[in-house]
């Protein structure tokens, strides 16, 4: 699917307005809601088919990101969790069968494959790296890596981050872009993005470098109005997907298959108005002939 930067930007900067600030990366909760779905009884399912079937799924999100992850107390929102709940009815499970685990960029792999959670939903950019330890379904969602300076800044692309110092997250694929291809940026690496933000904010840093509806997201608190900007000039492009078991070749086809049928049915479209679409901007088209060919 696709949706300009611009727009991905504006929507998210101007919802993050309304919203609350960023809670911390470290922590997990529960949250639930009043999904109506039920199971099936297939009882040769296995992996998150099998788990949906036993009336629960630990899913894996971001608790810092506003307007894709956040926690706020116990509650968690966001359009990665509006995805979440779409996948669990999908599955045929009561919305309140999800138990939201706080994930990090640097633990998404390992959570997988410790069965710490069963999905990942969680700004989770497929790459061939990671394709040879888990398995994706989507994309769902496509971003571009981007920078976050001061308002002041006179950055305004990565071939000038030469000499500057350029936080980003350990274990995520803008963090790696920066170490490959911009080796004169001197990279600090935090395990969340809110502790970029705070150290931008504070001066320690020059900025901020991940996917564009994030660094919006942040740029648009109200804590950091007008202290902030998105450069505007996205050097990738970062397909989200679903993170799951390398080995669940059935629940990734599933899970696909609940996305296409989410494109046709409103029910994306209702994810993206409730959370990042509260901009006015319309919700991107997903596009399902570029979803993934599960391993």
């Amino acid at each position: 699917m696709r949706m300009t930067r611009v727009a991905a930007t504006a929507a998210a900067a101007v919802l993050a307005l309304t919203m609350a600030a960023c809670g911390d990366d470290g922590g997990s909760g529960t949250g639930t809601g009043s999904g109506t779905g039920t199971g099936s009884g297939d009882s040769n399912a296995t992996g998150v088919i099998a788990k949906a079937q036993g009336g629960s799924l630990k899913v894996g999100v971001k608790a810092d990101q506003p307007g894709l992850g956040l926690q706020t107390g116990t509650a968690y929102e966001g359009f990665d969790i509006e995805m979440a709940k779409i996948i669990a009815k999908g599955l045929g499970m009561q919305e309140s069968g999800i138990q939201y685990v706080t994930t990090v960029s640097a633990n998404r792999e390992p959570y997988i494959q410790q069965g710490t959670v069963d999905l990942v939903i969680a700004t989770y950019t497929i790459n061939d790296e990671r394709k040879t330890k888990v398995n994706f379904a989507g994309p769902y969602f496509m971003a571009g890596q981007d920078l976050l300076v001061p308002t002041d800044s006179t950055i305004s692309a990565p071939e000038q981050l030469e000499g500057k110092k350029v936080c980003s997250v350990t274990g995520s694929t803008p963090a790696k872009r920066i170490q490959e291809k911009y080796k004169g940026a001197q990279l600090q690496l935090f395990d969340a993005y809110s502790k970029c933000i705070t150290a931008l904010a504070g001066g320690q840093v020059d900025a901020v470098t991940t996917d564009d509806i994030i660094l919006a997201g942040y740029a648009a608190q109200p804590q950091f109005a007008g202290k902030f900007k998105v450069v505007g000039k996205p050097f990738s492009e970062e397909p989200y997907g679903v993170g799951l078991a390398k080995a669940d070749k059935a629940g990734c086809e599933k899970i696909n298959e609940i996305l296409k049928a989410a494109a046709s049915d409103g029910s994306y479209k209702a994810a993206w108005d409730k959370t990042l679409g509260k901009s006015g901007t319309p919700a991107p088209e997903l596009d399902t002939s570029k979803l993934t060919n599960c391993a």
